[in-house]
Formats: structure tokens, C-alpha cells, sequence
């Protein structure tokens, strides 16, 4: 059964000019792993954490490290949660979450889907 879907969009252009002005924002919305990547795929990778947390209703006091993007070995994307995001997936009900990515012409987006 489906208990949540968000879905995000980011203008990625925009996303890395506030990257550049803030920069202690990669490390308070990315894990080490994710700060590595390009910046299409880190307003990607934020565009899921919003979407993620749409789908759970919005609660407060979730941090952006507990919620990590993964790829497996054919580049397909999985949420791993821990912490204060994988309290709210229990609280929930949720027992998966699906998320799909995208960047083109400038704009990231991100769909989520949990079910339990």
C-alpha cells in the first residue's frame, strides 16, 4: 500500500551559486560520499531528500545526513536512512521507498514513493 509520494524539483544552475555562497550547506545536506558528485547530481540528490520528506508528511527535526542516496552496480538510486529519517520511515509504516532522479535543461527533479 502506498503511504506517501513527494516529488522536488531544482534549478540547478541556481543550486550551485547558493552551493558557492554557502558552502558549509554541502556538508549540513550531504553525506561525504554524495558531496563528491557533480553539482546536477547533488541538486538531484537534494530534489529526493525534499521529495522524501514530502512523501513522510513534512515532519520536523529530520536531518539531510540520516537521508543518503546510493547507487547499486547499474547506477539505479536507493535512499539508505538511519537516524532521526529512519525513526519517521518507522513511525510511518513505510517498509520501502522507491526514488527516481533526473537532470536535464538546467532543472534536477526527484520522485518518491514509500509503501507499506
Amino acid at each position: 500500500m502506498i503511504v506517501g509520494v513527494g516529488i522536488d524539483v531544482c534549478d540547478v544552475e541556481r543550486f550551485g551559486q547558493t552551493l558557492q555562497r554557502r558552502p558549509g550547506l554541502v556538508r549540513r545536506l550531504f553525506t561525504p560520499a554524495e558531496a563528491e558528485r557533480p553539482v546536477a547530481s547533488l541538486a538531484a540528490r537534494f530534489a529526493a531528500k525534499e521529495a522524501l520528506a514530502k512523501a513522510l508528511g513534512a515532519p520536523q527535526g529530520m536531518s539531510w545526513q540520516d537521508a543518503e542516496i546510493v547507487t547499486d552496480e547499474r547506477g539505479r538510486p536507493r535512499f539508505e536512512v538511519r537516524g532521526t529519517v529512519a525513526a519517521q520511515v518507522a513511525v510511518a509504516g513505510i517498509t520501502s521507498i522507491h526514488v527516481s532522479l533526473s537532470h536535464d535543461a538546467g532543472i534536477a527533479s526527484a520522485v518518491v514513493v514509500c509503501e507499506g
